[in-house]
Order: structure tokens, then sequence, then C-alpha cells
């Protein structure tokens, strides 16, 4: 890395570093801006898992969709076929005025299956609330 002290007259061919650091640094600086503009985020609010059980003389009219392994659909604890969901869907809804429903899906269930009951479910008018992992009974394997 030798540098001409001048006095030879002629041209030389080395190159300006100064620009090229300056346009870098200006670089360096657009993409520390840009790259956290670029993180989008989604909102969610998972119900919380240590919540209480509710009390045991209150009538409970909430309506959850379970997803288990196999393709096996559940409403409020009552196996319902694939091809039949969407009509015990509407036929569940079309008389309740807050059309609200859970979803709990199996951890061993694919993403797609739980997507299915929630589809059928916004074809039978209904909105989905909240789906959740279903929780392991105690004692069973795994």
């Amino acid at each position: 890395m030798g540098m001409s002290a001048g006095g030879s007259g002629g041209y030389t061919s080395e190159p300006n570093l100064t620009p090229m650091i300056d346009v870098l640094l200006v670089l360096l600086i657009i993409f520390m801006v840009i790259i956290p503009m670029g993180r989008k985020a989604f909102d969610v609010q998972l119900p919380d898992p240590t919540a209480p059980p509710p009390p045991k003389n209150q009538k409970a009219d909430q309506i959850v969709l379970e997803v288990n392994p196999g393709g096996e659909y559940l409403i409020n604890k009552a196996p319902v076929a694939k091809e039949q969901l969407l009509t015990k869907l509407t036929e569940i809804y079309k008389d309740r005025p807050a059309k609200i429903l859970f979803v709990k899906g199996d951890p061993l269930v694919t993403y797609q299956e739980v997507i299915f009951g929630m589809d059928q479910a916004r074809g039978a008018g209904v909105k989905v609330v909240g789906a959740t992992p279903r929780t392991p009974v105690a004692g069973a394997k795994k």
C-alpha cells in the first residue's frame, strides 16, 4: 500500500477512497433506518392460562369447536362429521343473537384442519373469537 508523494508530474491511477467511504456510510444509515420499518406484527389476545374455572351454577352458553386428530370435530363435546360441520353450525347459530365461537385445536392437528373449521364457522356467519390449544387431560399420554 504505497502512496505517491507527488513530484512526478504524471497521472496516478490510485482511486480516491473518500467518496466511496461516504457512499458506504450513507447506504449503511439508509439500511439501518429501513429494516426496522419493514417488520410487521399482529395483535393477538390469548386467553389467560391460569384463569379460574367458572362457577358450577353458571349456565354456559358458549359454543366450543374442538379439532382433534384424524379429522374429528366436536361441538360442545358432541361429534360432528366434517361434511356436516357447516350445516350444524348454521343450525346452532340461526336463532342466537351473539354469534361467537371458540376453537380449540389439538397440538397434533395440522393447521389446515383448524383453519377448515374456522372457515366453516365464518361461512355460517359466526365470529370466531379465539383459537386456543387444547388443554391436556391429567394423566393422559402424549
